[in-house]
């Protein structure tokens, strides 16, 4: 979970501590994340396959 926070920190949607907890701001921040890029393939809050290849496509390995 720690990548997937470091991750949406580099889109500008978390701005929270870096803690590996999944918790109802890595929800949002992911949420928001899925709906502004058009990511349908995944459920909305749900970290699945479609969602990490488009996150992974545009920010760097933390």
């Amino acid at each position: 979970m720690t990548e997937l926070e470091l991750r949406l920190r580099q889109v500008y949607l978390y701005n929270d501590d870096a803690n590996g907890v999944f918790n109802g701001r890595v929800e949002d921040a992911l949420r928001n994340y899925q709906w502004s890029r058009g990511v349908r393939d995944d459920e909305l809050g749900t970290y699945g396959a479609a969602t990490r290849a488009r996150l992974e496509s545009e920010t760097k390995e933390p």
